[in-house]
């Protein structure tokens, strides 16, 4: 195909503002690189903070979007591993590969690494240049659009749950079910959960988790105590061992906290820049219990998701109900939905 020199894209040009539709050159790839010709890029809750300026994005303008997925249009030089005409996902991770955090496969503690969409240009673009690593394959059965999400809604959550060390049989609770949440309800049961409890307070997306295979527990009006009650309840009165909070909120820390059982271990994942009270003793010393830190995800586990995509134990398609046009109005629209907490569960654009 003939690659234009240049291309539309959505950047954002001053944090407070909305996002902004510009032409821009289409980039070149490097040695190591490849070309993507993008076919779907998610709009994450991440860039409401991005455009909101609560996050810090440099260099300004940048072209937000990180979870992408298309089609490789050009490779550099010394590129092996990947071909022009293969579908795939982006790792949007970008890293060295060679300092002690990469080589042991922290990748996302990696000195130099940049974020796409954050750091460096992002999918909200019709091509995007990646390092060939970070070209993930993209089976047939699977689609753009759910690669795309997979790239961190799902993958964040596989990481999580992996840092909370479930196991088979193990009860886990779900806080928050957006496009995280549906995803960790599907990864928990198919990594042998004995149940999953989603906790929320929208009647809609609980019914979505409970077609899942959830415990749907309805926060609404709830403190932190009366809803780890409940969800005490769902689970015969045990608690979970493993607690997923996915909002960033201090109430929903607390609820992960007072959610688990003797052992347990609650794993944060949403952004949060509040103070959250702890009960040391109640909450921690009395029940051993762990509060843990999740970040991003690793390469590695990527290649998971699709495996599990690809054989139909992570379907998305009831998650995936917004696709917009590579248009800052309508983009700016998601956005404006998902900081009011109205947004369907997860949207793309579809340049």
């Amino acid at each position: 195909m003939s690659i234009p020199a240049t291309m539309r894209a959505v950047r954002l040009v001053r944090p407070g503002q909305p996002v902004e539709a510009q032409d821009i050159p289409v980039p070149t790839p490097g040695p190591h690189d490849v070309l993507v010709r993008v076919r779907a890029a998610g709009i994450c809750h991440s860039d409401v903070h991005y455009r909101a300026g609560r996050s810090r994005v440099d260099p300004l303008p940048l072209t937000l979007g990180h979870e992408v997925a298309g089609d490789i249009v050009a490779v550099g030089s010394e590129v092996r591993s990947r071909t022009v005409g293969d579908r795939v996902c982006l790792h949007y991770l970008v890293i060295c590969g060679t300092c002690a955090h990469c080589l042991a496969g922290r990748e996302q503690f990696c000195p130099t690494g940049l974020m796409l969409g954050h750091f460096t240009d992002g999918g909200w673009a019709e091509y995007l240049v990646v390092p060939e690593r970070n070209a993930v394959r993209l089976p047939d059965a699977v689609s753009y659009e759910h690669g795309a999400v997979m790239m961190c809604s799902s993958s964040t959550s596989l990481h999580a749950l992996r840092k909370g060390r479930m196991a088979a049989g193990d009860a886990v609770l779900v806080i928050g079910v957006g496009g995280l949440g549906m995803s960790a309800i599907q990864l928990a049961r198919e990594l042998g959960a004995s149940v999953v409890v989603a906790a929320d307070r929208d009647a809609e997306k609980l019914a979505l988790a409970a077609r899942f295979g959830a415990v749907p527990v309805n926060t609404t009006g709830l403190s932190p105590d009366a809803g780890a009650d409940a969800v005490r309840a769902a689970t015969n009165g045990r608690g979970v061992d493993v607690a997923l909070e996915l909002v960033g909120h201090a109430d929903t820390v607390q609820l992960a906290l007072k959610s688990v059982a003797p052992l347990g271990r609650a794993v944060v994942v949403g952004l949060n820049d509040r103070s959250v009270p702890i009960d040391t003793y109640r909450d921690l010393i009395g029940r051993e219990g762990e509060l843990i830190g999740s970040n991003d995800h690793l390469l590695g586990e990527l290649e998971e998701l699709t495996a599990m995509a690809a054989r139909g134990a992570l379907v998305l398609d009831e998650v995936v109900t917004n696709r917009v046009p590579l248009e800052a109005s309508a983009i700016n629209a998601v956005l404006d939905a998902l900081e009011q907490h109205r947004a369907p569960v997860r949207s793309v654009v579809v340049p």
